[in-house]
């Protein structure tokens, strides 16, 4: 079991593993390829303190060294859900579980609206996780669309295993279906299938929380970044605007000290 379980490694997740590492917790992130975020992609960055003219990439590769040699573990994969216990929170990463005794949410902004059809067929065809579910759906028609950086090897496992599978994009897709998944309909095409892999980089965070409370789309915190859910913690763009470093990696720092803080109270009692 981790003490501190980071979903999301750009600014704010790595200095919340940072300073999680300084007070000598356990520290995991799970993230998407770090240097293939937006921010890698600025050739300069000139409004965060201290380092005028640099680019977002030489950023996150200072803090990401920083945190590697602090003995933060950083994995590469897509937490897709999260079920809170108090003291104790479970993240599924792929095929994989994971416990810690705190997490927090820095997922920057999920800006993938819903298609008609997945929250209401959720869990009856419609899945996120290839390696999670794909045996369901064994010697069956499938249809998976997406854009996560594990795209390709997901598609193969399915293949692999045996299910009939036709790619698609996400642009206009629909998810038809009454009680259970029936079809779907891509460019005026009606597809028939028994299930969708939707395989997006990121999943919102309503979706990896059931509970957690927003305002005005992002995630609801307290100036200490507390969620409405004990244990749980919340930093960066995910938290509103404004979107840019400084702010964070503040909130970063701020997650990473209460939640560090309210570990070792716990430990007291």
């Amino acid at each position: 079991m981790y003490d501190l379980a980071i979903v999301g490694g750009g600014p704010a997740g790595l200095a919340a593993a940072i300073h999680g590492r300084a007070r000598d917790k356990s520290v995991l992130v799970v993230s998407n390829e770090p240097l293939a975020s937006p921010l890698c992609k600025a050739e300069r960055v000139d409004n965060y303190p201290g380092m005028p003219r640099t680019s977002g990439r030489a950023i996150v590769e200072t803090m990401l060294e920083q945190a590697r040699d602090l003995g933060v573990e950083v994995r590469l994969g897509r937490v897709l859900n999260i079920l809170s216990m108090g003291d104790t929170s479970y993240l599924g990463i792929g095929s994989d579980m994971e416990q810690a005794r705190a997490v927090i949410l820095a997922t920057g902004v999920v800006r993938t609206a819903k298609l008609p059809g997945e929250a209401e067929l959720l869990g009856r065809g419609v899945s996120y996780c290839a390696t999670c579910d794909g045996m369901l759906y064994r010697g069956k028609p499938i249809v998976v669309a997406g854009n996560a950086p594990n795209f390709r090897e997901e598609v193969e496992f399915l293949q692999g295993i045996g299910c009939q599978v036709t790619e698609v994009g996400l642009g206009g897709l629909k998810i038809l279906g009454e009680n259970q998944v029936e079809a779907v309909e891509s460019k005026g095409e009606r597809i028939p299938c028994a299930g969708v892999f939707l395989l997006r980089t990121a999943v919102a965070p309503t979706d990896l929380l059931p509970g957690l409370a927003l305002e005005d789309g992002h995630i609801s915190v307290d100036r200490y970044m507390r969620t409405n859910v004990k244990g749980i913690y919340a930093a960066g763009d995910c938290t509103g605007a404004p979107l840019q470093i400084a702010k964070a990696v503040g909130e970063g720092q701020m997650a990473a000290h209460t939640a560090v803080t309210e570990l070792d109270r716990a430990e007291t009692r």
